[in-house]
């Protein structure tokens, strides 16, 4: 029952993560990746060889890369196999990431999406060719690229600015929507604090007033009344004028046996 209830709040928390936004961001990553994978096949295609910047950007065609983006690790042998796990473990964890933040993180999970089209976009290279198809050579950093690389720089980048000056987390809150954000954050925390110590407050005063309960059944039991007297030997009860008897049964009741007006014994009408 506790696994049940555990997977319906998981499911409720993700429903309420995805909203609107949430589709128009799948969208986005949508064309990102259909865009990264159309570029790639057009350059085989056509064999692309022009320059884009003099002296900072080229377009070459035939370069493959078996490395990471920005040819990282493509002279290790092991490389491939390792950056395929790899990508594997960051894209469950952007997965994960998505659907644990809610709608209101609005540029980051923006950035997590464009980095998830880069990274899948590399993925389906390394997959079905064991590498991937770059043909943008960036002069300032002697390396050839691709477009699926320039959306994991550019999500990485949206991330850690956002995290850093933009959200209800951010280190250095820059702006009045994000100074706001982290006023609304507090507010939040303070009323689950105040939630959790009104709710482990009842729970003592119901655990205490049960105490109390038990207490008093245990002192009624086997008792003689307060208005008989101390030592439950005869004495006229305050309230209804009857005798109180020392032959008290095992309950705590007066016998059944009780004497009558007359001073007998036997309690029955003769």
């Amino acid at each position: 029952m506790k696994v049940k209830q555990f997977f319906i709040k998981v499911f409720n928390r993700i429903k309420s993560n995805l909203g609107v936004k949430s589709l128009i961001f799948l969208g986005v990553f949508i064309i990102l990746l259909v865009a990264d994978l159309v570029l790639k096949y057009c350059e085989e295609l056509y064999e692309w060889d022009f320059t884009v910047i003099p002296g900072v950007i080229f377009v070459e065609h035939g370069h493959r890369n078996p490395g990471a983006g920005f040819s990282w690790l493509a002279d290790k042998a092991w490389g491939q196999t390792f950056l395929i796990g790899l990508t594997f473990i960051m894209i469950a964890a952007i997965v994960l990431a998505i659907l644990a933040l809610p709608e209101r993180f609005t540029l980051l999970k923006l950035s997590l999406y464009i980095i998830l089209a880069g990274a899948i976009g590399n993925l389906v290279d390394r997959l079905m060719f064991g590498e991937v198809r770059d043909f943008v050579w960036l002069v300032i950093v002697n390396a050839y690229c691709n477009f699926a690389d320039f959306w994991i720089v550019i999500g990485g980048i949206m991330a850690i600015l956002d995290m850093l000056f933009f959200n209800e987390w951010a280190v250095l809150p820059l702006t009045k929507r994000a100074r706001a954000a982290q006023a609304e954050h507090r507010k939040r925390e303070e009323a689950k604090k105040a939630a959790q110590l009104n709710t482990s407050g009842s729970s003592a005063v119901t655990e205490e007033n049960a105490d109390d309960i038990q207490k008093g059944n245990s002192s009624s039991d086997g008792a003689p009344s307060d208005e008989c007297g101390s030592d439950g030997n005869s004495a006229i009860s305050q309230s209804d004028g009857k005798k109180c008897y020392d032959d008290v049964d095992a309950g705590g009741r007066p016998s059944d046996t009780q004497p009558d007006k007359g001073g007998n014994g036997s309690g029955g009408d003769e």
